[in-house]
């Protein structure tokens, strides 16, 4: 389904046509991931380091536990100031419910919970709990882009083909 606007064919999203794209095919699987037990200070120097917004907790078994984001380190910093807390560990401060998603989610859910639920990141989790991967909006947008084709400019009706194949006789004058 297209929609004209100026002399380009622009494409819309028609959900019958929406990419068959699921989490399984988009999610960065190679994950910077921290223990529940690292010191919040050094957390939040992978942040920095890295230069992320957060990072999913993980177990020894690599069972999720929750998310420590740059919203976490906000909760730390006012905990410092107001508590005297010196420091603490990653646990303390993740959001442990933070919304997650299947590796089977497809690309218009996906979408769709980011724009209900406030994050930067889907963690993709399998059926025992287990971290499998991670989807930014940044990933929806790729996969987007990526099965869209590029608005197609619209060929004026110059005659300038037809000159060229007709033989001089047949052309109009």
């Amino acid at each position: 389904m297209t929609k004209a606007m100026g002399s380009s064919q622009l494409p819309t999203m028609d959900p019958s046509c929406m990419p068959a794209v699921t989490a399984r095919e988009m999610m960065v699987r190679n994950l910077i991931t921290l223990s529940p037990t690292m010191d919040a200070l050094d957390a939040l120097d992978v942040l920095l380091r890295n230069r992320i917004s957060g990072a999913p907790v993980v177990n020894e078994d690599g069972k999720f536990l929750g998310t420590f984001s740059e919203k976490s380190c906000m909760r730390f910093t006012v905990s410092m100031a107001y508590d005297g807390m010196p420091s603490t560990d990653v646990f303390s401060l993740i959001d442990a419910n933070p919304p997650t998603i299947i590796e089977e989610t497809d690309l218009l859910t996906i979408a769709q919970t980011f724009l209900t639920e406030s994050c930067r990141r889907l963690p993709v989790l399998d059926g025992d709990g287990r971290l499998r991967g991670q989807i930014s909006r940044r990933d929806v947008m790729r996969a987007v882009r990526s099965h869209l084709h590029k608005p197609v400019k619209k060929s004026g009706t110059s005659g300038l083909f037809f000159s060229a194949i007709l033989s001089s006789e047949e052309r109009r004058v």
